[in-house]
């Protein structure tokens, strides 16, 4: 009964590639092989040791095909969408993961990051590891669709990841990651899109956007975002938050207190 049980679900999960799906609940592999929910874990545990499965999530199955065996998983951008949609999550891919997809391709994280709702643990698959942060107002946040091999993905506009990778510059490397990924995506980045995206944030973050977009040459870009800020801001901020003002400059443009060196990699 156990090898037959174990033969069925490898013919299921054969069965799914086949039709060209490739994740699936512990609900649904109970149902398909006839069994109780102990037999079917019992038999989809097996083909986790086998490197056939892999399981991002309890109760959550990823089918591993032989290219991404070595990964132990499938790559996060190819499951994280069913996974969510699961889990009844809003989300997309943000930050240094989404600034790949915006070709800043040689600024590959270690780490899958997805900004969401609510916090939630990281995921670990094998080798592959996602990172996961709050995002307010993600249902107003713009996001595009792109392909993947197993469907579609979620990804930050241009303009929201520029302006995630400044409010996040601390979960990313710094503000010097920061305006080096910048350097990168600022062709991409639509004048009046970004003006449209930074009314969801707190204007801190559209006052530090601007004066690292003139630091990397992208003036034209940061110019639609000075009346913005002329209106909003109310009070300077500091251009590191972490560090002292202590001696600092004043940018009056961006009213910005530059209490940091930034030596982005251009």
């Amino acid at each position: 009964m156990k090898n037959d049980t174990g033969r069925h679900a490898r013919d299921y999960a054969a069965d799914l590639a086949a039709s060209g799906r490739y994740s699936f609940s512990s609900q649904e592999a109970r149902r398909a092989l006839g069994v109780s929910a102990d037999a079917a874990k019992l038999a989809l545990n097996r083909l986790i040791k086998q490197g056939v499965l892999a399981s991002p999530a309890r109760g959550f199955y990823v089918i591993v095909p032989p290219e991404y065996r070595a990964l132990g998983c499938l790559p996060a951008d190819q499951f994280l969408p069913a996974l969510m949609k699961r889990q009844k999550r809003p989300y997309y891919a943000g930050l240094l993961s989404a600034a790949q997809y915006h070709g800043a391709a040689h600024h590959r994280p270690q780490t899958f990051q997805v900004m969401t709702v609510g916090p939630r643990r990281a995921i670990v698959c094998g080798r592959v590891r996602v990172s996961f942060f709050v995002r307010k107002n993600i249902a107003k946040v713009p996001a595009q669709s792109f392909n993947t091999p197993r469907g579609t993905i979620l990804v930050s506009t241009p303009e929201v990841t520029a302006i995630d990778l400044v409010g996040y510059h601390d979960r990313i490397g710094g503000l010097d990651q920061a305006a080096t990924v910048l350097g990168d995506l600022a062709e991409a980045l639509d004048p009046d899109k970004l003006v449209a995206a930074v009314r969801s944030v707190p204007v801190s973050w559209v006052q530090r956007l601007g004066y690292l977009l003139e630091r990397v040459d992208a003036r034209d870009k940061a110019a639609a975002l000075k009346p913005y800020v002329r209106a909003q801001a109310r009070n300077a901020v500091a251009l590191l938050p972490s560090a002292p003002r202590t001696g600092a400059m004043r940018n009056d443009d961006w009213k910005l207190d530059i209490n940091a060196e930034l030596e982005p990699d251009l």
